[in-house]
């Protein structure tokens, strides 16, 4: 009796985050519609300027950051389940990275083609290689934490190198401008580039759905096929998915780092590890956490705007180097 009572309190504790998180997500998109270089009276009748203001500028750069930040911590959480180490992240393993080198590729080869819809397709190709890369070291090498993490650090590197080389020896302004958002940023956002929402939405959704299967996969190969998981085949629909949604992540907005490694560990240490509840509280703590950085971003300097990816990596890093140091305490 008492661990069934156990259990309901776990649950209804879950269940009362979900609501909270709710809320969160929805005061921080007011104040996101309210802010900026014109503050906007929600309470005050709306003038022709601030109507277009809000409808062409404002909400599409809100969707972008909610998607993005949802598609990212989703991706981390995942990622930490499949790669079996809490300090898996897109940005970290250089998954974005990868994901970013194919996209300037297309843009110096095939130029016709360097539309939203193809640099999504470019974007989940790089992103899918690298991840596959990873998980098949991980498994053939049996990688400690260190080693995964270095890899994934030096894969980064060579992507920020081959991308830095291809913008040194190019004239285009384009690719310039180009370089600036990589570094983060959805100053650009606009209707037409969430037709990669469409894509990126019902993926986010099913893996969401998959808490149980991620739970079983935490057990351990071995444990995951006595209860009946094909791991081959689960394995190959969680990186495409998750090449999926790094892959739209980085189309829609460059190369944001942290989100995918903050915010599903810290919800672990604070709720536990149930992924049914963790996986959709961290698509919608993700997707505040990069509303309020683009807030930061748009309104920190009155001249002009920080690179999200900045802000991002500020709020990250002393996190990240925390759970370094706390992993290897434990170790």
């Amino acid at each position: 009796m008492e661990f069934t009572q156990l259990i309901a309190r776990k649950h209804l504790r879950w269940q009362r985050t979900i609501g909270w998180m709710v809320a969160a997500l929805i005061m921080i998109s007011g104040i996101y519609l309210m802010v900026g270089e014109l503050f906007i009276n929600p309470f005050g009748s709306l003038s022709a300027l601030e109507q277009q203001l809000i409808t062409q500028l404002r909400l599409p750069r809100l969707f972008a950051a909610l998607a993005i930040g949802a598609s990212l911590a989703v991706s981390g959480a995942v990622l930490q389940v499949l790669l079996g180490n809490v300090l898996a992240e897109p940005g970290v393993l250089g998954i974005s990275g990868g994901a970013s080198v194919m996209m300037v590729m297309l843009l110096f080869f095939l130029p016709a083609l360097a539309t939203p819809v193809g640099y999504m397709i470019a974007a989940v190709i790089g992103a899918m290689l690298f991840t596959l890369l990873l998980v098949t070291l991980t498994r053939v090498l049996r990688l400690t934490t260190t080693r995964l993490l270095l890899i994934g650090v030096a894969l980064g590197i060579l992507a920020s190198s081959v991308v830095t080389w291809a913008f040194y020896f190019s004239d285009d302004m384009s690719l310039r401008i180009l370089m600036y958002w990589l570094m983060g940023s959805i100053g650009g956002a606009s209707w037409y580039q969430h037709v990669l929402t469409l894509f990126t939405l019902p993926v986010m959704i099913w893996l969401c759905c998959q808490g149980s299967l991620l739970d079983k996969l935490m057990m351990g190969e071995t444990h995951a096929k006595q209860l009946g998981v094909d791991i081959e085949s689960v394995r190959w629909k969680l990186i495409l998915a998750v090449s999926i949604l790094v892959g739209g992540a980085v189309a829609l907005g460059g190369v944001i780092s942290f989100v995918g490694l903050v915010v599903p560990h810290l919800l672990r240490l604070a709720l536990g590890t149930e992924n049914r509840y963790l996986i959709p509280i961290s698509a919608l703590a993700g997707a505040s956490l990069l509303a309020f950085a683009d807030i930061v971003a748009r309104t920190a300097l009155d001249s002009a705007e920080l690179p999200l990816g900045v802000v991002t990596t500020t709020i990250g890093a002393p996190i990240f180097v925390w759970m370094l140091v706390k992993n290897h305490d434990a170790r």
